[in-house]
């Protein structure tokens, strides 16, 4: 059963007649998302839109031989498909939880290569959850895998604030 939590937890906060009860909770695992597909078509469109054509990324003859045996997706690309995995995953639908807002990253690493034709998903867990005036702190381990790999793509610390409307 999900945490009863009510604003007046946090010091100072006025107290609320109604608690607001969540599934966002320290200890909460949400996931998989479905699996996104990584062709080349879409790192070459994201080399396109950041100037970035590193031989790596759109360069397949060149690629070929790296250690990497081909081309990989930027590991922004792959950051950058963080969104459409938590909007999947984790819940958004709440009464009362207000307006969700991405407040940005603690820490981001990208631990293997994502090759193009790769598919990925991902994995959120609540870190820390603080309870504030205007709302709440979240911050959540997102994993990306791919599929076959034996290592995360991308592990990243995200921080969500909700904010009560």
């Amino acid at each position: 059963m999900p945490a009863r939590i009510t604003s007046c937890e946090t010091a100072g906060a006025p107290s609320r007649s109604v608690p607001r009860v969540s599934a966002i909770e320290v200890g909460a695992e949400f996931g998989p998302s479905s699996w996104i597909d990584v062709p080349q078509e879409k790192i070459q469109a994201f080399a396109d839109t950041t100037d970035d054509h590193n031989f790596i990324h759109v360069d397949p003859e060149m690629a070929a031989q790296t250690p990497f045996g081909g081309t990989v997706a930027h590991g922004y690309l792959t950051l950058s498909l963080l969104p459409a995995m938590s909007y999947e995953v984790l819940p958004h639908d709440e009464p009362g939880a207000g307006m969700a807002l991405n407040y940005g990253l603690n820490r981001v690493r990208f631990p293997a290569p994502v090759p193009s034709g790769s598919r990925v998903r991902g994995t959120f867990r609540v870190e820390t959850l603080k309870e504030e005036d205007w709302g709440r702190e979240v911050t959540m381990t997102a994993t990306i895998e791919r599929d076959g790999g034996d290592k995360p793509v991308c592990v990243a610390e995200v921080v969500y604030r909700y904010y009560l409307l």
